[in-house]
């Protein structure tokens, strides 16, 4: 079950992303709908910090590291 359902998670953010690029390009009205959605979608997530919540840019240099 768990297998069906991420394959099923796989699919759907493929689709997106492949929404995403067709829209870019001039796609017909619904992909632009679709790309909307999921660019949405991943703004949220990046707002939200993801499951590590929090910013991953506090602390450290522009370069990544820490001293």
């Amino acid at each position: 079950m768990f297998l069906f359902v991420m394959s099923a998670v796989l699919v759907l953010a493929v689709g997106g992303c492949a929404c995403v690029v067709w829209a870019a390009r001039g796609g017909p009205r619904w992909t632009r709908g679709v790309a909307a959605v999921v660019l949405l979608g991943g703004e949220l997530v990046r707002a939200g910090g993801g499951r590590g919540g929090g910013s991953r840019g506090s602390g450290g240099d522009a370069d990544g590291s820490d001293g």
